[in-house]
């Protein structure tokens, strides 16, 4: 993974090289971002759910998306 400041040096590329709309869009988006913490808005059940996936994740407890898509193919269609 590249570290901070080349991605710093490729958002600042991409921003110089944005029409108005994606400038207008990215500072909306870090607006809101340094107004709240999406994580804080979330509820309880949802926050417990998310940190039981991370750590389903980190133990290595996951599947394939391809053989999930499997698995569930018939209630996809």
């Amino acid at each position: 993974m590249n570290d901070i400041k080349t991605l710093k040096n490729r958002a600042k590329k991409y921003l110089d090289n944005a029409d108005e709309k994606t400038i207008r869009m990215v500072y909306a988006m870090l607006e809101i971002e340094a107004e709240s913490d999406w994580w804080d808005e979330l509820p309880q059940d949802a926050k417990a759910s998310i940190e039981r996936g991370l750590r389903d994740i980190e133990n290595g407890d996951v599947s394939p998306h391809e053989e999930v898509m499997k698995k569930y193919k018939k209630w996809l269609s």
